[in-house]
């Protein structure tokens, strides 16, 4: 079954590839950021790191399909969105950036569209998951790489978490390894980087997660004394690899108790229950439960949510940091492709 469908998607990439199908390009600097595997590799992140550097010069949009999200077709996020009208990450991402332009659409080539009608003021737009998504034609285009799961060492769906053939990677013109460990070795940088092997017009990078503090979920359901320094910590997840975080919980705290859900896991009023019956019974008067910034997205989208349980909701945010000294490097490329094609797309 992998072998069929590697062929249906190199035949697929070929047919794009040649014209036979046709991918629309755009007159202004288009960035898609996206992977070649199922399951996170920490694109959301990724996306905010960009939309945060980029945001301040130029007047920035960001386009995602919206994953998971209740509703069909073109929405704009405002302040009445929550992870069930736009998914998950993109609430995630407005709740951030509520100065720019989030929206959603299954057709990014409509989406994109849609956002210049609507506000022809926009400069530049992000992609948020779309590296297969081939109507588009990115100017720049950014691959990401689990460092615990590195693509060259994995295989086709379903055997393994491969999208698409690996040779796709060749329409990259940015790879970033993410997820790194901060002192990740020099024997460990040279073995990805002769496996990764990039071409001569791309770019290879390695980026870790660098933590911040606790934070409260339900900010006004937080009481005035908040147990930002807990010393038990149950830790709640629905994403795809919750394991760099219980490792750097764990680091600070003897005591973090898990309980995992799948990526994208709509949380049930059965599993509120669950998770408060396990809260419970840790007998510690500082304990609380943290959860990923994506967690609390659609938590907070709950209507019902249990007020009880709201003031012991922690999410811990997170960032990029790119790693050996490279993050100038890896900040002047992308501003240099956009202010570049901003000047072109103006004089057109």
């Amino acid at each position: 079954m992998s072998a069929i469908y590697s062929l249906v998607t190199l035949i697929r990439n070929w047919l794009f590839d040649t014209g036979i199908l046709r991918s629309t390009e755009f007159d202004f600097p288009v960035i898609s950021v996206g992977n070649i595997t199922v399951g996170g590799t920490g694109k959301t992140p990724h996306v905010e790191y960009l939309l945060k550097l980029l945001k301040g010069t130029w007047k920035t949009a960001m386009l995602s399909r919206g994953y998971k999200r209740k509703t069909s077709g073109f929405v704009v996020a405002d302040e009445n969105s929550d992870s069930t009208k736009i998914g998950d990450e993109p609430y995630q991402i407005y709740c951030k950036n509520k100065d720019i332009v989030i929206a959603v659409d299954e057709d990014r080539v409509a989406g994109i569209k849609k956002i210049k009608k609507n506000n022809p003021d926009i400069e530049l737009i992000v992609l948020d998951d779309a590296f297969q998504h081939r109507k588009v034609k990115p100017g720049y285009s950014i691959l990401l790489t689990d460092y615990y799961n590195l693509y060259y060492n994995d295989t086709h769906l379903p055997g393994g978490n491969l999208r698409e053939n690996k040779c796709g990677r060749k329409r990259a013109d940015i790879i970033i390894v993410t997820k790194c460990p901060e002192n990740i070795s020099p024997i460990d940088l040279r073995v990805i980087e002769k496996e990764i092997n990039v071409l001569p017009y791309q770019s290879l990078f390695f980026s870790s997660y660098k933590y911040g503090d606790l934070t409260p979920v339900f900010e006004n359901e937080t009481n005035s004394n908040p147990r930002t320094q807990p010393t038990t910590i149950l830790a709640v997840t629905g994403i795809a690899n919750p394991q760099p975080m219980i490792e750097f919980l764990s680091g600070s705290l003897e005591k973090v108790e898990k309980m995992t859900f799948p990526d994208h896991y709509s949380f049930q009023k059965k599993d509120l229950k669950n998770i408060a019956a396990r809260f419970e019974k840790i007998d510690d008067p500082e304990k609380i439960i943290v959860v990923t910034e994506k967690d609390a997205a659609r938590l907070i989208s709950i209507k019902d949510f249990p007020e009880d349980l709201k003031k012991y909701i922690y999410k811990l945010p997170i960032q990029v940091n790119i790693l050996n000294g490279q993050e100038n490097e890896f900040k002047s490329k992308i501003l240099s492709y956009v202010a570049e094609n901003t000047r072109n797309s103006r004089i057109s």
